[in-house]
């Protein structure tokens, strides 16, 4: 379980305070983890992933978030903006995809993951007022996670959000590059048709049988993998060298990426 707290602002700028116990909390800071994973390093894996992700898909599909520092324990920390409030701190309704369909946590807390892609778009199908078009984001959201490795994309991670025009899919959040921790499932979070696959083993093919099941055309699928390789290409610009050391954080990250780009989107 990743280390969170709420936030508020602190008097500088990208500093953090503790929320109170009671009052307003409009951020949520994710720090690193400690014990036996403390080299984990997930605070600049998720801004990596997410700096990338907004690139691919749009800074308006991603939650808002930046590098901070948590004040009272001087850590350095991800910072996200909680999108399931207002400007005045007034509770939007959100539901994620694993309370929708009715996957309780279980004592091993893996309801999350018993399900599949197909299952969690139907979500959407019976609920966003806008399920056309939350499908379509939804689908180009599958792909972007398998080029930036991110496995642990489970029914949790999915939410449905509270707009004035009714309920539509939120933006992205939770995305970590787990590819680069040889000591985690590199199996996809949710099955695809009933087939767990591990990461690796997701092809093209499997992604465009995938967007057919769930209600999209060849038209639109074709569309989506266009306007993804074309992101992709311009968002490689944002990936990490770390001075070419191909054993650092950064160059793994940043040719875990590309590899998974040059397979699936053939760049």
């Amino acid at each position: 379980m990743q280390r969170k707290l709420l936030a508020v602002k602190a008097a500088r700028a990208n500093l953090y305070q503790p929320a109170a116990a009671e009052g307003p909390a409009p951020y949520i800071a994710k720090l690193n983890p400690q014990g036996d994973r403390a080299g984990y390093d997930t605070v600049r894996n998720e801004a990596l992933s997410l700096c990338w992700i907004s690139k691919v898909l749009g800074a308006d599909e991603v939650t808002e978030f930046e590098l901070g520092r948590i004040e009272e324990l001087n850590e350095q920390a991800l910072v996200v903006k909680r999108f399931d409030r207002t400007a005045d701190n007034q509770k939007l309704r959100l539901e994620d995809f694993a309370q929708i369909l009715n996957k309780p946590r279980g004592r091993d807390y893996q309801g999350k993951y018993e399900a599949s892609y197909e299952e969690a778009a139907s979500v959407i199908t019976d609920y966003s007022v806008r399920p056309q078009i939350d499908l379509d984001r939804f689908f180009r959201r599958i792909v972007a996670f398998v080029l930036v490795g991110n496995c642990d994309a489970h029914l949790k991670n999915f939410s449905l959000l509270e707009t004035e025009q009714g309920l539509r899919l939120s933006p992205v959040y939770d995305v970590v590059n787990t590819t680069l921790y040889p000591d985690l499932d590199s199996e996809f979070g949710l099955s695809f048709d009933g087939t767990l696959y591990k990461i690796s083993d997701v092809t093209p093919v499997i992604l465009r049988q995938f967007g057919l099941r769930i209600g999209l055309n060849e038209v639109s699928i074709d569309a989506a993998f266009d306007k993804i390789k074309k992101a992709a290409l311009r968002a490689d610009k944002v990936l990490p060298e770390d001075g070419h050391d191909p054993a650092s954080f950064g160059s793994r990250f940043t040719q875990s990426v590309r590899d998974a780009c040059h397979r699936i989107l053939e760049t």
